[in-house]
């Protein structure tokens, strides 16, 4: 047996893998080095991040000015009890304050999205008594937690619920999903009905407290809404008494082109819930942003949350350099060139490949739907098969990393969502790979002469009329 065998022998059998049954963690690649855009084996072998990660390492990998204030802090103060004041959350605080949307201004730090969004659950919660309901969107993903979990759409919610492990009061509406139009409708004539849907819904249910939607949907599609859904959603929320909640735990920290995703439609929420890039993953980081109104209500009221770690000094000492990294990066115009590029790059593999049903995203964030059959739509795998069969995304995913590309994948898309510092050649590499693991697919699918869908790209187009041109300028 080798050293590399030992290795993974030793971690295998004594670590649980994450969603999944644990047959399947036996022989994971083991990874030594990360650095840029590239991650390297014990062999040496590099493969090009082309999904950040987990959508967090948005900086790339080892940024020497995130590692060095890291550092600093570490022989300083590397922890103190969340009671007691520090420079290091000071700092956080006045560099969040920079970036955040107007009004969203009271921070509650923690290590995660899903601890993010569980904080957001008992702020609202108590916020809004006697009202309870939170809707949710059936794609959706919102973390692991108890609160995290009962937000999500996606399968792992099933397995969670069966653990009885979720919470009550969370019920789902549908997604603005154009390719798979709930409603069976087209935009723009469907005068989005999948946002007028959810007002329906909140008259219905009643005692609704919070709607909370990832403005652009993550691992579940990379869903773009149509450019009237979320002002709409806004307008639905106050009129009914109910909170917005954006999850941009994927999508905050430039992904989507500026700043935050809620920007590309003027809206702001009430509560912002951040993780993942706000450090580029150098450290790990939850953060549930409110505004005065809520922040108020709680000048009396218990906020009945706190845990060991939050505020925690090292953890929070990745934030003000990381934020400055980010507006040094955008200033140079690089990631607003590289998308465009991306974006193109992406439609010319949909003309390519017959297996790509629908290219679509924004910014550094993009899926490619895998599809048998283009002209009926038909998916290669279900929600249902996430955890029950080996999946076509899978095996496109496992063809890549063997050519040197890595990316997520998920039951019927792949995750395309580099870092923001990738290059146009960096692109161009990936592109290359995936082009040919793509063919695993496409040997696949039933052969129809029908093109690809379009609906997306003239969404796109749609957009860059009615938004302002420096958001659009990626």
């Amino acid at each position: 047996m080798t050293r590399a065998e030992e290795r993974l022998k030793t971690l295998t059998e004594h670590t649980y893998g994450t969603w999944r049954a644990q047959k399947g963690w036996r022989k994971p690649l083991f990874i030594k080095d990360a650095e840029g855009v590239y991650m390297y084996d014990e062999n040496d072998k590099r493969y090009l991040d082309f999904s950040s990660q987990m959508m967090c390492s948005n900086l790339g990998h080892k940024n020497k000015v995130i590692i060095e204030a890291i550092v600093k802090q570490a022989e300083k103060m590397s922890y103190i009890a969340p009671g007691f004041a520090h420079e290091a959350a000071e700092a956080a605080v006045e560099a969040l304050l920079t970036v955040v949307p107007a009004g969203v201004d009271r921070f509650f730090f923690s290590t995660s999205g899903t601890e993010a969004n569980e904080a957001a659950l008992k702020m609202l919660r108590q916020y809004s008594a006697p009202k309870y309901k939170v809707i949710s969107r059936y794609h959706s993903y919102h973390g692991a937690t108890a609160a995290g979990i009962s937000f999500t759409g996606d399968p792992r919610r099933w397995y969670a619920e069966r653990a009885r492990c979720t919470v009550e009061g969370v019920v789902f509406a549908p997604d603005a999903y154009c390719y798979r139009c709930p409603f069976g409708l087209g935009y723009p004539d469907c005068k989005i009905q999948c946002v007028e849907y959810v007002d329906y819904m909140i008259k219905e249910e009643g005692n609704v407290a919070a709607v909370i939607v990832e403005p652009v949907v993550g691992t579940n599609g990379r869903l773009v809404p149509p450019p009237e859904y979320l002002p709409r959603l806004r307008e639905i929320c106050d009129e009914n008494g109910a909170l917005l909640i954006a999850d941009e735990v994927m999508t905050g920290l430039y992904r989507t082109g500026p700043a935050w995703a809620v920007q590309n439609w003027d809206v702001i929420p009430d509560i912002l819930t951040i993780a993942k890039g706000c450090t580029s993953a150098h450290t790990p980081v939850g953060i549930t942003a409110t505004t005065s109104k809520i922040a108020d209500y709680f000048e009396e009221e218990i906020m009945c949350h706190g845990h060991t770690y939050s505020f925690h000094p090292l953890a929070l000492s990745a934030i003000p350099p990381a934020l400055a990294e980010y507006k040094k990066l955008m200033a140079t115009g690089l990631p607003q060139r590289v998308s465009k590029h991306l974006e193109r790059r992406l439609y010319e593999l949909e003309e390519r490949h017959e297996c790509i049903g629908d290219a679509r995203g924004i910014g550094h964030f993009w899926a490619l739907e895998i599809v048998k059959n283009r002209k009926t739509k038909e998916r290669f795998n279900t929600k249902a098969d996430k955890f029950r069969k080996v999946l076509m995304t899978d095996a496109i995913a496992a063809e890549a990393l063997k050519l040197g590309l890595y990316f997520a994948a998920w039951y019927d898309n792949l995750v395309i969502a580099p870092p923001l510092i990738i290059t146009e050649e960096q692109v161009d590499e990936g592109i290359e790979i995936l082009d040919r693991a793509l063919q695993v697919a496409d040997r696949e699918v039933e052969h129809t002469d029908t093109p690809g869908s379009r609906s997306t790209r003239e969404m796109t187009d749609h957009l860059a009329v009615i938004l302002s041109p420096s958001l659009l300028s990626f």
